[in-house]
């Protein structure tokens, strides 16, 4: 780069809370700096739409395009506000890079599904978007995700020493940032997937804000000894995993037999859960870590962090707004970066991570 560009990115994860945007500048030298950040909520039928597009329906195919579309909607408007709030034209982005929303994901079949209407994006924003970053890397044989851990290298990555940084979404990933350059990233497990789908069973409310309820609750050891058992959590990296895999019909096969139990008492074992699998993940692959750098939804999380804390005690836990970005500004930013990468003919994942043939330029482009 010669000059200073403006760069956007979009991301609904997991957690199908809501849609984060923000705009970056990336300069030839120095750190990229943040010129704004949006979170629209996700409207109640729209995340309710995706949760049961995860599975085979009735009609599929038509109500994955017209949610798409909606979503579509919702980004330019997330989009339109990034812009207003930030005082920049959009003949001044370079472009977008839209994550989509994730309804199924089999690099086991050799495909990914996310949903955007990224054509439509590029119309209603008069912006070049970059969409479908995760097929290509599937393509060459890998996972196509996670896709963050490059990005991480280049914001959050320190020479000599390890660091360590976990996205709590819907689904738990760390990505692993080693003293001598190596990076090892993949999906350790749900993260608030199931946490949130507890809760708004059991509470009426869209999440268990703070991790208070589960805090209250009481750890069930035998629960808890068998959603570790889980052969996912045991696998050889790379790897990677969605909601369509850890999803309602998953929890109650591991409730079987657990009939009487109270439900704060799941809602506690389930946080124990994360927090095990996250420690295990962190001994296994870098024992060595003394930081963990915390972003996604789950960093508000106080009860799970405190999980985490107790069993990782030689790492210190801080949010990553320790170091520029909040936790809820992160994975928008990563696509924001990875756009710029695709625009610029340079690859975007990293092989040891996603476990492909080689460096790929990822994503497809649609020019203003």
């Amino acid at each position: 780069m010669s000059r200073r560009r403006l760069f956007a990115g979009l991301m609904s994860g997991t957690s199908l809370d809501g849609v984060d945007a923000v705009l970056l500048a990336l300069q030839p030298e120095g750190p990229l700096r943040l010129l704004g950040h949006v979170q629209l909520p996700m409207p109640a039928a729209l995340r309710a739409e995706f949760a049961a597009l995860h599975h085979a329906a009735h009609d599929e195919l038509h109500r994955a395009q017209l949610a798409g579309l909606e979503l579509a909607r919702l980004y330019a408007q997330a989009v339109q506000q990034l812009l207003r709030e930030a005082a920049v034209a959009a003949g001044e982005v370079d472009a977008v890079g839209a994550h989509g929303q994730t309804v199924r994901h089999r690099p086991d079949c050799g495909y990914t599904l996310q949903l955007g209407a990224p054509a439509w994006l590029a119309e209603a924003c008069g912006i070049t978007v970059v969409a479908d970053f995760r097929s290509r890397d599937i393509a060459a044989g890998g996972q196509g995700a996670p896709l963050v851990p490059a990005f991480h290298r280049a914001v959050f990555g320190r020479d000599g020493c390890d660091l360590a940084v976990l996205n709590l979404g819907g689904i738990a990933n760390l990505s692993l940032l080693h003293a001598d350059g190596r990076v090892l990233g993949f999906d350790c497990g749900p993260g608030n997937a199931l946490l949130d789908l507890w809760a708004q069973r059991h509470l009426q409310r869209d999440f268990d804000a703070g991790g208070e309820w589960a805090a209250g609750g009481r750890v069930l050891e035998a629960l808890l000894r068998r959603l570790l058992d889980e052969p996912y959590f045991a696998a050889a990296v790379p790897k990677s995993t969605g909601r369509e895999y850890f999803d309602a019909a998953w929890l109650q096969r591991m409730l079987r037999g657990f009939d009487t139990a109270q439900p704060r008492d799941v809602q506690a074992t389930l946080a124990q859960m994360v927090a095990e699998v996250v420690a295990a993940d962190l001994r296994r692959h870098m024992p060595g870590a003394r930081e963990l750098l915390v972003c996604g939804g789950g960093a508000a999380n106080s009860d799970l962090l405190q999980r985490i804390g107790r069993l990782v005690d030689a790492c210190e836990i801080v949010g990553t707004e320790s170091r520029g970005l909040q936790p809820q500004q992160v994975e928008a930013a990563a696509f924001a970066w990875l756009a710029a990468r695709a625009i610029d003919g340079l690859p975007g994942n990293l092989p040891a991570v996603t476990g492909a043939r080689g460096p790929r330029v990822l994503g497809a482009i649609y020019p203003a």
